[in-house]
């Protein structure tokens, strides 16, 4: 059963939610609220208009073997002490130092305690640099890519004693797609996934079923339906004519009905940075966040909020990396 509210139905939804998880859904709705000026806290960001770009801080450039392949990957670690890991995935013809200075998340994440860490395709394995996530052998667990890349997310964990719960992972176009494996894939290794205009799980194996998914007119439904219900937040413009928007809305619909119990829905509109947008929200039975869609008009293939000096991005809209960490930081604290 599903509950669809507006902004101002905010206290009725909390008062539907179980008390115990009423304080960690309310913060998620009342942050939400706040950044679109519907609270008076202001809000996430520097004002539009106004945004700054610094850099980011020191990196170390690595390889990763294990028995399934290996990749390079660069790795931003926090000041002090760890308490999560980010695991950021480019898009075609993307480095991870590209990808890294597009999106300005690394900066704000390492000052909150993650590390981050953005593994580089290589062109031997791409020739466009993307992520394989049409091809059915990096599909699965325990092969191909997605073996690679959560035994890397895993092992930085361990080394650096990140509190279960707290390894997420998110990616742009093919890297959002390949964001959606590994949280199919392996549930318990990442605890939510952020996609900016990325493709469903399972929904092509083959060069030819990938153009049609991303024109959106996929024939192999999405396989989902795993034991570990993941948290998911998505992003896509509704201009985007490389992967077309039908593909964000498939997203959070595996993750709604792979999970079970009644859902509660809060729908936010508003504009910022110059686009308007719509924002959804779903709670599960206990109040806590299921999945969150941000539908950004006019929003082409590009990372909305982003560093102009970066590929793929758009400097005007909502702040994608802001919102990605904010619901990242709402999920780990419901896993303590």
């Amino acid at each position: 059963m599903m509950m669809n509210l507006n902004a101002d139905a905010m206290r009725w939804a909390m008062d539907r939610v179980r008390p115990t998880a009423k304080l960690d859904a309310q913060t998620l709705v009342e942050q939400t609220l706040r950044q679109h000026g519907l609270m008076p806290d202001g809000r996430f960001g520097s004002p539009a208009g106004t945004k700054t770009y610094p850099s980011a801080p020191a990196t170390s450039r690595k390889r990763y073997t294990c028995a399934a392949g290996s990749r390079e990957y660069v790795l931003h670690m926090p000041e002090g002490p760890a308490n999560g890991v980010l695991m950021m995935l480019h898009g075609c013809t993307q480095t991870p130092d590209d990808f890294a200075t597009g999106t300005d998340i690394v900066k704000t994440a390492t000052q909150t305690g993650m590390i981050v860490v953005l593994p580089a395709q290589s062109r031997g394995d791409n020739a466009q640099s993307c992520w394989n996530w049409f091809s059915g052998t990096d599909q699965k667990r325990e092969r191909g890519e997605p073996a690679i890349l959560a035994s890397l997310a895993g092992e930085i964990a361990t080394k650096n004693n990140v509190p279960k719960g707290r390894t997420f992972v998110a990616g742009l176009s093919a890297g959002g797609a390949m964001a959606v494996i590994l949280g199919q894939t392996y549930g318990d290794v990442f605890t939510a996934v952020g996609v900016h205009s990325g493709l469903p799980y399972g929904c092509a194996r083959g060069v030819n079923e990938a153009f049609a998914a991303m024109g959106g007119n996929g024939s192999r439904p999405s396989q989902t339906k795993t034991a570990t219900v993941i948290p998911t937040i998505v992003f896509h413009g509704t201009a985007d004519h490389t992967v077309a928007p039908a593909n964000g809305s498939r997203i959070i619909n595996d993750v709604l009905d792979s999970a079970s119990g009644q859902q509660t829905q809060i729908v936010n509109n508003g504009t910022e940075g110059g686009k308007a947008f719509n924002q959804t929200i779903t709670l599960s039975d206990n109040g806590t966040p299921l999945t969150e869609h941000w539908e950004i008009s006019g929003l082409g293939h590009a990372w909305s909020g982003g560093n102009p000096n970066g590929s793929y991005t758009d400097a005007n809209g909502p702040d994608a990396s802001a919102e990605m960490l904010r619901f990242f930081k709402a999920i780990s604290q419901n896993e303590v």
